[in-house]
């Protein structure tokens, strides 16, 4: 009996997609939420362009974006793109170490145009990352996803492109991740002050210390089982720390507050003094 011939279908990715990531700033989100607040009121959502870099293990560091305007309808995206070549070598004189690397939406998930507007970007560079970010927050919150394209081909010939979702990193500061959190809760009563920032960020450290601590005493009565990497950054994490005496250490933290309310005083007396000057030059123009 003659073999039975099958059609295969294959997936082709243009980069291994277990070992691409994605890092992103803080600057990158809330640059798509400020454009996505400023958009057109005809426009449904924002898209534009990454500018970034490729690091040497395969992440993809996104550290800037820009909007590029669009016209989008159920069958066809048209995009501004000579506006989006002279964004990209302005921005490139500033930094031009940054390249690009993908481009973004607003919008849970990917659309029907996202393969049109993906299949522009892969032309200015290889394997493109397609971010979105949730302005709708749908889910409850401003949701943040990568994709990658993987292509359908059969045999030699490409059907069809394939999103396929990657991870992703939100690293930030302290500062940057207070106001992160707010941007990314559907409301807010008003935003925290500098002293609620830092109440707010001395619960996280006391809990996550009261994690570390529970974490040793469980290795040490041998509940969970021992990690050296984990022991070891443990142990340079308390050597980093300076060795104070609790009066020092208050010495220092009210000396560090006094001085911060100081500026506070003598920027709400400049902002007094401006207002001031103001009114009277206002005043004697009438005069």
């Amino acid at each position: 009996m003659a073999a039975s011939e099958h059609t295969v279908l294959q997936f082709t990715p243009t980069q291994s997609s277990t070992s691409l990531s994605a890092k992103v700033h803080p600057l990158v989100i809330f640059n798509i939420c400020d454009c996505y607040v400023r958009r057109p009121d005809q426009a449904e959502r924002v898209i534009g362009t990454l500018l970034g870099s490729v690091l040497p293990d395969g992440t993809v560091d996104i550290r800037n974006s820009y909007a590029v305007p669009h016209n989008e309808s159920s069958d066809q995206v048209a995009l501004d793109i000579d506006y989006h070549h002279n964004m990209l070598l302005s921005l490139q004189k500033v930094n031009p170490k940054e390249v690009i690397v993908g481009w973004y939406s607003t919008g849970l998930g990917v659309t029907g145009g996202s393969a049109l507007i993906h299949e522009f970007y892969s032309r200015e560079v290889p394997n493109p990352i397609h971010l979105t970010v949730d302005t709708g927050f749908r889910n409850g919150e401003g949701t943040i996803k990568a994709y990658v394209s993987v292509n359908l081909s059969l045999g030699d010939r490409q059907l069809a492109a394939q999103f396929q979702e990657i991870p992703v990193d939100l690293r930030m500061v302290e500062a940057e991740r207070v106001g992160f959190d707010i941007l990314k809760t559907p409301m807010v009563d008003k935003i925290p002050s500098d002293l609620e920032g830092m109440e707010a960020s001395m619960q996280r450290l006391l809990a996550l210390i009261d994690d570390v601590y529970k974490y040793v005493d469980d290795v040490v009565e041998g509940h969970v089982a021992s990690d050296s990497s984990i022991g070891r950054f443990i142990s340079e994490t308390v050597a980093s720390l300076p060795k104070l005496s609790p009066s020092a250490f208050d010495k220092l933290v009210n000396d560090s507050l006094q001085d911060h309310l100081l500026l506070l005083y003598l920027s709400s007396i400049t902002r007094t003094q401006l207002s001031l000057a103001e009114k009277l030059n206002t005043a004697a123009q009438i005069l």
